[in-house]
C-alpha cells in the first residue's frame, strides 16, 4: 500500500447540545425555546479557525419519552446549524440518540451503544468524518459526556459549568473544567 496517498486523519470539537450550546430549558424543541449560551458562536469559530470539525453529539430522550418526534428535532437542528452560519460556523455534523432503556415508548426504549455514556455517537461520527480521536476534544456539561468521550479514545475532556450541578466526581471525570463553552478560546492547538 502507497501511504503517501493516504488523508491524514482530522480533528474534531465533539460538543453536547443542552447546557453547551443552549441553555437547558429541558427537552427543547422549538426554536422560540432555545436560547444560546453567550459566547458560543465566537468560541465555535475558534475551533474552526484551529482545524477542528464541528460535531454535535446530543442524547434526546425526549423523542423516547414522546415528548417530540424525530422530525421535531430535525427542524430544529437545521434551525440551529443556520443560526451558526448566519455567524460564520459549519457544524459538520449532528449525531443524536433517540433512546432511552427505561422511560422510553416502543421502539425507543432499547439499550443502544449511542446513549452517552456510551461512545457510539462518537465513534461513528470518527468513521464517517475520518477523525482522529486522540487529537479531538469533547465539551459536555455531565459526567455521562466525559464518559463516552474516554469510551471513544477522545484526547481532551473538558467540562462545562452552564449546563448540570456538579458534583465533585463529575469534575474529577475531565482533564480541563470551565464556566462555559466561551472558555475555548484558551485552546491554541
Amino acid at each position: 500500500m502507497n501511504t503517501s496517498t493516504l488523508t491524514p486523519l482530522r480533528k474534531a470539537a465533539f460538543l453536547d447540545r443542552d447546557g453547551v450550546i443552549n441553555i437547558d430549558h429541558g427537552y427543547t424543541f422549538k426554536p422560540e425555546h432555545f436560547d444560546f449560551i453567550d459566547g458560543v458562536f465566537d468560541a465555535c469559530r475558534h475551533l474552526q479557525n484551529l482545524g477542528y470539525l464541528l460535531i454535535v453529539v446530543t442524547n434526546q430522550s425526549g423523542i423516547a419519552r414522546g415528548y417530540y418526534n424525530e422530525q421535531d428535532f430535525a427542524v430544529l437542528t437545521s434551525w440551529m446549524k443556520q443560526q451558526f452560519a448566519a455567524h460564520g460556523v459549519k457544524i459538520d455534523g449532528v449525531y443524536y440518540c433517540p433512546h432511552h432503556l427505561e422511560k422510553g415508548q416502543v421502539p425507543y426504549n432499547i439499550d443502544c451503544d449511542c446513549r452517552k455514556p456510551n461512545p457510539g455517537m462518537l465513534t461513528q461520527a470518527i468513521r464517517e468524518f475520518g477523525i482522529d480521536p486522540a487529537l479531538s476534544l469533547m465539551v459536555g456539561d455531565k459526567a455521562a459526556d466525559m464518559q463516552a468521550a474516554a469510551a471513544a479514545g477522545v484526547g481532551r475532556k473538558i467540562l462545562v459549568q452552564s449546563g448540570q450541578e456538579l458534583s465533585s466526581d463529575d469534575l474529577q471525570s475531565a482533564d480541563l473544567v470551565w464556566a462555559s463553552l466561551a472558555d475555548v478560546t484558551q485552546i491554541t492547538e
